[in-house]
């Protein structure tokens, strides 16, 4: 696997080796061994899963200390555009984001570490997207800032067309006070 550093220090593409043949494909999408070697030490406790029409937008989504998770990413089916926002007070890039585009056809992963915020937004009708988590899901410890914020001005590369009540009412970033620090 080749592993590509993002200009966010934390945030890490990983891209696996990938077997063709007469027959399809093969690869390893998750080696502890291999991850641990990577300096990825996370131990990954759940599996998600999500089916999404084109224009569905998810996030920007946290959850904090001390249920705070880190997120192992991947689209199985279909194309996104992935977000993660450094919310990391004492960061140097606080409040800056990174975006990749993750499809079925590109195997790319994309390691999300505890103290980002993310999200991303289908481009394809019928996508599916896998993430494994650091962390068990905790209702109560669920956050959200607002995806369309101005002041982070994302480019999501598409007019969200389907969005969930709680990002619509997520917190603006200016308003927003972070639970997680360097």
């Amino acid at each position: 696997m080749e592993l590509i550093k993002t200009q966010i220090e934390g945030l890490l593409l990983i891209k696996p080796k990938v077997f063709f043949d007469d027959r399809g494909y093969f690869f390893e999408d998750y080696n502890e061994q291999r991850f641990k070697e990577a300096g990825i030490t996370d131990v990954f406790v759940q599996d998600n899963q999500s089916f999404s029409k084109k224009g569905v937008i998810r996030g920007l989504h946290f959850q904090c200390p001390p249920f705070a998770q880190s997120k192992l990413v991947r689209v199985i089916k279909g194309r996104v555009l992935d977000v993660a926002v450094d919310i990391r007070k004492g960061s140097p890039t606080y409040g800056q984001h990174h975006s990749v585009e993750l499809t079925g056809d590109n195997f790319l992963q994309f390691y999300i570490p505890t103290g980002f915020a993310h999200g991303f937004v289908a481009l394809e009708d019928d996508t599916i997207f896998a993430y494994k988590c650091g962390a068990f899901y905790n209702k109560a410890s669920e956050a959200s800032i607002l995806f369309n914020d101005p002041d982070l001005n994302i480019d999501w590369k598409t007019d969200p067309s389907v969005v969930s009540e709680k990002d619509i009412v997520g917190v603006r970033f200016k308003d927003f006070n972070s639970p997680f620090s360097l």
